[in-house]
């Protein structure tokens, strides 16, 4: 059967994604930038729109990056307002599960649920460095090996709030106006490992029940956490066969939670560069990629994994002679190399030398390049290969242009998908999850965190709701306050 490709789109401004340098690049702050590129992603009929975060700013030899992005808007907010902007398009966040807690989180997403209609999404994170911690009086708090097991029991612990309502919580009479049901929402009472909370969560259940639940760890405990809790696999395996492996993997843990491989959507982070022919297609890619990867981005790179400053050392000339130092480092806040340096070392070391690479060739080597490169309809060929061979189930688009960087890719890469039928060519319907395919989360339908209602607090279950047929009370006035 002919699979549907799912799409998205991711803001820019991390790492070395951006080419500052092209006349195109514009804000990454101002609203104008964020609203251009949604518009975009909804015009081409696109599933959701993502933005990542960050908690601190990175530092480089104990002075700011200067090569990222500072003073990024916190995304939720962001999102509320494109929610007033767009009508169908979903709008996923980054929402760290370390450094947060669950009422806070689902409150916030809960409302961002009700405001867009539905279209919710949070990309659930863990920080692993007492680093970030500090911005939060909480460096070293948390061991590393516990982060996932916080995350796993912080999205229950969310679910079990959203959960707290029954859908049909708040009716609405014509004379008494809107009112809360009897039994429409029970307290909650949540007793683990890392949060002991209690009481009534304040937001009614979302149009979606539950928002779309995104996981983007690539780690053994990471799969397991996103084959039984999420919806959506952000991947960084953008290669066919490693695509297809990993594929294979993940989809096949989701047996042991009752779930079928359609519950999980498998969705790369990818690239491209169009050009009229595959030969300036081609092109083109490598002058992005040198813009991407300029001498100083070089340098970085490599500092990241050898964990001393390399600034001594010329961009175009050969690796370092040096062993790595695999403390700390001269860099902070920098995930991507954190384990295995010297394995890497010496892999990036073997490589150079079979290719005679210098340091900025090898890093426009081993970082992430480009995957889709041709002319529109070489893309677009590509991008159902992968998807119809099982190598994903579609892909969250990185442009290297911010705002611009998604429109040719809508303009020509989309209708020839849509002429494959392989991609939708209108919404069928509101909500994020209509989008995916997935089903609403019912807590009656016993796929919910929520087991057990009869461990609640009792005591706090018996509210005092008003009677929908009793008299509406007078305004109150001065005269009889």
């Amino acid at each position: 059967m002919t699979k549907q490709i799912h799409l998205a789109a991711h803001f820019p401004g991390v790492n070395n994604t951006t080419v500052w340098s092209d006349p195109a690049s514009g804000s990454q702050i101002d609203f104008e930038s964020f609203r251009h590129l949604a518009r975009t992603a909804e015009r081409g009929k696109f599933d959701f729109f993502f933005l990542a975060e960050g908690l601190r700013l990175r530092e480089a030899k104990g002075r700011i990056h200067d090569l990222d992005v500072v003073g990024r808007p916190e995304s939720l907010t962001v999102l509320a307002a494109l929610a007033a902007v767009t009508t169908h398009l979903g709008l996923a966040a980054t929402v760290n599960s370390t450094f947060n807690e669950p009422y806070e989180v689902a409150r916030r997403l809960a409302s961002l649920d009700h405001l867009s209609g539905g279209r919710a999404a949070w990309n659930v994170v863990t920080s692993f460095d007492a680093f970030t911690g500090e911005n939060f009086r909480r460096g070293g708090f948390l061991d590393e090996s516990d982060r996932y097991s916080r995350a796993k029991e912080f999205l229950e612990t969310a679910r079990e709030l959203w959960d707290s309502w029954a859908p049909d919580a708040v009716a609405a009479d014509p004379e008494a106006g809107r009112f809360l049901r009897p039994g429409g929402v029970t307290a909650f009472r949540h007793q683990g490992r890392h949060f002991d909370i209690s009481g009534l969560f304040n937001v009614p259940r979302g149009p979606q029940g539950h928002p779309v639940i995104i996981q983007a760890g690539d780690s053994d405990e990471g799969r397991e956490f996103a084959a039984s809790s999420a919806d959506v696999i952000f991947s960084r395996h953008s290669r066919l066969e490693e695509g297809r492996a990993f594929y294979r993997d993940v989809k096949r843990r989701l047996a042991a939670y009752g779930r079928r491989p359609e519950d999980l959507k498998i969705l790369p982070a990818v690239t491209y560069v169009l050009g009229d022919t595959d030969a300036e297609a081609a092109e083109r890619a490598a002058e992005i990629r040198r813009a991407q990867v300029g001498p100083q981005t070089a340098i970085y790179f490599l500092e990241a994994v050898w964990g001393r400053d390399l600034s001594a050392y010329d961009p175009d000339g050969p690796l370092p002679d040096i062993e790595p130092d695999l403390e700390e480092g001269v860099t902070r806040g920098h995930a991507a190399f954190r384990r295995d340096r010297g394995e890497v070392v010496a892999k990036w070391r073997a490589l150079a030398e079979e290719k005679n690479l210098s340091i900025r060739e090898l890093a426009i080597e081993v970082s992430s390049p480009q995957t889709f490169i041709g002319t529109p309809r070489a893309v677009a060929d590509e991008i159902d290969h992968f998807v119809q061979t099982d190598a994903a189930d579609g892909f969250i688009f990185v442009p290297h242009l911010t705002p611009g960087g998604l429109d040719d890719l809508v303009d020509k890469v989309v209708p020839l998908l849509q002429e494959k039928g392989v991609f939708r060519t209108e919404y069928t319907g509101p909500t994020l999850r209509d989008h995916l395919g997935l089903a609403p989360r019912d807590p009656a339908s016993g796929d919910s965190a929520l087991r057990d209602l009869g461990t609640r607090d009792s005591a706090l279950r018996d509210l005092p709701l008003r009677d929908p047929a009793a008299p509406v009370p007078a305004p109150r006035t001065k005269e009889n306050r």
